[in-house]
Formats: C-alpha cells, sequence, structure tokens
C-alpha cells in the first residue's frame, strides 16, 4: 500500500497523474532545446570564422573570373567546356570535374590546391 492505497487506485491515478504532468514535461525540454538551437544559430552567424567558410566553389571561381577580367564565354573557351557550364559552376548548381578545377586554376594563375584552401576558409 502507498499513500494509503491499493493496487487498484494506484493503476488508476499514476495515468492520470501522467496525462496531465506529461506535456508539462515535454514542453519545458522543448523550450530548452529551441532556446539552446536558438542560441547556437545566433553565436554561429556573429563568428567571423564561421562566416568566411560559407563561401563556395563557385563565389571563389567567379573571384578569380572577375579578378582576372575574364568573361563565362572565354573561360569556357580555354577551358573547352560551355558558357553554361561555366555559369552552374559560379552559380553553384555543379561542380567543375578534377580536370577542369586544374584548367580553371592554371587558367587564373593560382595553384589548384590554393583555389580549394579557398573554399574553406
Amino acid at each position: 500500500m502507498i499513500l494509503g492505497m491499493g493496487p487498484s487506485e494506484l493503476a488508476i491515478m499514476i495515468p492520470l497523474l501522467l496525462i496531465r504532468v506529461l506535456p508539462w514535461v515535454l514542453m519545458v525540454v522543448l523550450a530548452i532545446l529551441a532556446i539552446r538551437w536558438f542560441l547556437r544559430q545566433e553565436r554561429a552567424s556573429r563568428d567571423p570564422e564561421t562566416v568566411a567558410q560559407r563561401r563556395s566553389l563557385g563565389e571563389v571561381l567567379r573571384a578569380h573570373r572577375e579578378r582576372c577580367h575574364m568573361t563565362q564565354e572565354l573561360v569556357a573557351e580555354k577551358v573547352g567546356v560551355s558558357r553554361q557550364a561555366v555559369s552552374k559552376w559560379e552559380q553553384g548548381t555543379s561542380e567543375p570535374s578534377t580536370t577542369n578545377l586544374v584548367k580553371l586554376a592554371r587558367l587564373y594563375g593560382v595553384d589548384p590546391a590554393d583555389l580549394l584552401r579557398e573554399v574553406g576558409e
């Protein structure tokens, strides 16, 4: 006998108690998780290293092309692909093959490894 109740009374009271308490416990847990997620997102958006890492391969390729004062058509002609392919690379909808990436690096006058390092920086 617990709290002066028999087994049949406990079998009725425990589910009723859980039905009343469980939603509140879940709401508190979800609120804590939401606050933690929000704080992590806010911290990451202000972190300069995270902002720098968001630079995609397409952005790097476009920056080098513009630095060299080249058009997408000229780059496409030199690499041996279509202008649309260069556009897709710069937009990030596709990525150049390893061979084309090496050709692009040589065309822009940089080492292919340095070109890829810029993506992660």
